[in-house]
């Protein structure tokens, strides 16, 4: 199966990576202050992550970066190890990336008919 990235897929999973990477951010002084968590730690995970998300969003001209895209949506949800809260917004992460690519190739799909 070819996978055909289209410039809508690109511009949703942008968004979905960018909007992460801001709440990865942020995850690093509730990590530190509410969490009790080491603050290396907290600024290795949640940095990291966005770094990361921004990372990949700008690659996603390319297929390879949407699987990268993948594996970040499954490490955003393994940050829940460090902030609990993680677990939810990691999983609402991933089904709006999941989201975002089925919904950009439908739509593209119907629009080039």
């Amino acid at each position: 199966m070819n996978f055909v990235v289209t410039p809508g897929m690109r511009r949703l999973c942008a968004g979905v990576l960018g909007t992460e990477a801001v709440v990865a951010g942020l995850v690093t002084p509730v990590a530190i202050s509410v969490g009790g968590v080491e603050p290396w730690l907290a600024i290795t995970v949640g940095l990291g992550l966005a770094v990361l998300c921004v990372i990949v969003a700008g690659l996603l001209k390319r297929p390879f970066a949407y699987v990268a895209g993948s594996v970040l949506q499954v490490a955003a949800i393994c940050t829940g190890f460090v902030v609990p809260t993680m677990f939810f917004l990691g999983a609402i992460f991933a089904a709006l990336w999941i989201t975002a690519i089925f919904v950009a190739r439908r739509v593209e799909g119907v629009t080039s008919r």
